[in-house]
């Protein structure tokens, strides 16, 4: 029953978080007359809002992950099994594409439709290895740090990584998948889905790792 409520949990989560940046990247994009700093800044202030009430909301029952290399690194450091960070990836990646659903429920858009958004080469794939890394150790810094703080950190970081980075931070292999599937102001084609995850998956591991060594000496030192 504890497993059943971490996976719903992450589902739902999941979902929400998308409902959130496909929700108001729609309304984003018809309130804002044509003027796409603003509507960027509608869909990242949103996005951070709406992701740190979300953790918040499901970080006791599964440690609000919503990100499959939340999940990866989880299970590189030992923390979680093989077999439950397979399920996390499953429901948040069947939870990503609901939300994608319903926001476009919400708004009248078609259930899916392939995105047209282009967001390949080298600068969108430094940007999500970035974006990810920085994610990364952010979750692990913090939380080790000032663990209640973890929300809001992640939120801010987000809200900020939308602008810092020429990919717009997806950072988030179930949120890249789902976007696909969104022909709106947040989608990306189909087929730059592919180098999005590898970057941040490669991303994920490297920043796993490192972070380990980071961290454990800031412990040590202190």
């Amino acid at each position: 029953m504890k497993t059943a409520r971490k996976l719903v949990a992450e589902a739902l989560g999941t979902a929400f978080l998308l409902a959130v940046v496909v929700g108001s990247g729609i309304m984003a994009e018809r309130l804002s007359g044509g003027n796409v700093a603003l509507a960027l800044l509608a869909n990242a202030i949103a996005t951070g809002a709406g992701l740190t009430a979300l953790i918040l909301t499901f970080g006791s029952v599964s440690g609000a992950h919503f990100n499959p290399v939340v999940t990866l690194a989880e299970a590189i450091d030992g923390r979680m099994g093989r077999g439950l960070a397979a399920a996390y990836v499953l429901v948040q990646t069947s939870g990503a594409l609901a939300g994608v659903a319903a926001a476009h429920a919400m708004f009248g858009e078609h259930v899916f439709a392939y995105s047209m958004h282009a967001r390949s080469g080298w600068p969108q794939w430094w940007s999500e290895f970035i974006a990810t890394a920085g994610l990364l150790l952010v979750i692990r810094g913090v939380s080790r740090a000032q663990p209640t703080a973890t929300p809001f950190a992640v939120g801010a970081y987000i809200t900020a990584a939308y602008w810092f980075t020429s990919s717009t931070s997806f950072a988030n292999p179930s949120v890249t998948l789902a976007r696909a599937f969104t022909p709106t102001f947040s989608g990306i084609r189909p087929t730059d889905v592919p180098g999005f995850i590898a970057t941040e998956t490669v991303a994920a591991i490297i920043a796993t790792i490192f972070g380990r060594w980071l961290f454990r000496a800031r412990a040590e030192a202190c």
